[in-house]
């Protein structure tokens, strides 16, 4: 909205008012000095211009609004934008010239301003556009085109000047703040199967070992009080003589922990369509693991291992995953010097019975080293390798084609080590990337566990 030191901005004049100033003072000079009666009347057309459009001189600035429709608005899909120039004054504007800054990740196609619409598909949406703007009126400056990325990106700052009174008098450029378009991660196709390895809330849709409520049947047995009468087992009490009721296993909902590796960045990001850098994969896979598991009614948590240690609490239903998608908007790759392993897993942070999928790309000794504590501390664990297959070496960084292979060699030593620790380390590949692993760890879920003391 207009603030009242907008609408005070003053005006200036342009070089055309100042040449018909120069010009009608030089006639005036010349005709009284040569005593010349006609050069008086050839400069009365520009004195009583002049001061005709000066008469209705503009004393209000140009508003301008930039508005943003990215109400579930995901990379890939069409995005639009409006940058609104209002006219507050009495006066017309015979000409208003709009620039503004777009995110690179935000493709302008096409441009409608003042009725006029502008193909942009082999041109950038950084030029000025011009329109007039009526009394009392406004006018749109619309782009349209693709979001190519997730995240936050700006639409904006946008500027404006206009130009009033016959083109005598200009405005000082109105420049107003960008705004945050959120475009949200595509999910990308993902399904586990398998069980959780354990189930630890009342009810959900995977079958537990423990006995109670559920549709999944264990055995039939004798009647004992408490039990329901639409349990018996009609057919099994007439043949041995005695109530018999069928037991079923309780059905019981699982949390899953997502822990997200932004200790390092590597590739480099070609949107929805290109190429995947790791933080592409990671954010990418999150919103598939998370919107997988919250479909089918378990509890949802979010962490970070890094040196912001941002974390979202386990919840479920559809505005956990509303809340999921905005978390994700905000995940950065930052280095630190320092450990962040009891920033991130404080006292009581996660479930003993949580399966945590942690989505890493291994390229901190730190974080193997983190997935290792966790095994060793009876966690369920799944590292998911988010690091692109076809990675190239980093010559600008002065890397040599040998060291990038020797580097490769000492990843897979260390990615060997953690599978020796009881780390199941898959790399991500949509749906069914974590089947098998989740089978694994289904069995060995079974067994007897020893924590650490």
């Amino acid at each position: 909205m207009p603030t009242e030191e907008g609408l005070a901005a003053g005006w200036a004049p342009t070089w055309a008012l100042g040449r018909a100033v120069l010009l009608t003072g030089l006639l005036l000079i010349a005709a009284v000095l040569l005593g010349r009666i006609d050069l008086v009347v050839l400069a009365a057309p520009f004195a009583v211009g002049t001061a005709y459009a000066l008469h209705r001189r503009p004393t209000a600035s140009p508003l301008l609004e930039i508005t943003t429709e990215d109400a579930h608005l995901v990379e890939g899909g069409a995005m639009s934008s409006t940058i609104t120039v209002g006219n507050p004054d009495t006066v017309s504007y015979d000409v208003a010239v709009v620039r503004t800054r777009m995110s690179p990740w935000l493709r302008v196609e096409k441009v409608a301003f003042g009725g006029v619409g502008v193909d942009l598909s082999r041109a950038g949406a950084d030029r000025p556009f011009a329109t007039s703007v009526p009394t009392g009126s406004a006018v749109d400056l619309g782009l349209a085109g693709t979001a190519l990325r997730w995240g936050r990106h700006p639409v904006g700052p946008a500027g404006v000047r206009v130009a009033a009174a016959d083109g005598l008098l200009v405005s000082r450029a109105v420049i107003t703040e960008p705004v945050r378009m959120r475009v949200y991660p595509m999910t990308e196709p993902f399904e586990a199967v398998e069980a959780m390895p354990r189930a630890a809330g009342l009810v959900g849709a995977h079958h537990s070992r423990r006995p109670g409520e559920g549709g999944e049947l264990a055995g039939v047995r004798i009647f004992a009080p408490g039990d329901r009468l639409r349990r018996i087992d009609w057919r099994v009490s007439l043949r041995a003589r005695q109530l018999h009721v069928a037991a079923t296993l309780s059905d019981r909902d699982a949390e899953v922990v997502v822990l997200l590796d932004v200790l390092a960045e590597a590739g480099r990001s070609g949107g929805v369509h290109g190429a995947a850098s790791v933080l592409d994969t990671t954010v990418r896979a999150a919103a598939a693991i998370g919107e997988h598991y919250l479909h089918r009614g378990d509890r949802v948590a979010m962490l970070e291992y890094g040196p912001a240690a941002r974390r979202l609490r386990p919840a479920t239903g559809r505005r956990q995953y509303l809340t999921v998608l905005e978390w994700l908007l905000d995940v950065q790759a930052e280095s630190s010097p320092h450990e962040p392993y009891d920033q991130v897993f404080g006292p009581q942070l996660l479930s003993a019975d949580a399966l945590v999928v942690v989505l890493t790309p291994l390229l901190d000794e730190r974080s193997a080293q983190m997935l290792a504590r966790l095994a060793r501390g009876g966690r369920f664990v799944v590292a998911v390798d988010t690091l692109p297959a076809d990675l190239s070496p980093p010559t600008e960084r002065g890397w040599a084609e040998v060291a990038y292979r020797l580097w490769r060699l000492d990843r897979d030593t260390m990615i060997g080590q953690l599978r020796e620790h009881g780390v199941p380390v898959v790399r991500w590949a949509g749906a069914g990337s974590l089947d098998q692993v989740l089978r694994d760890v289904a069995r060995l879920a079974t067994a007897p566990r020893v924590g650490a003391r």
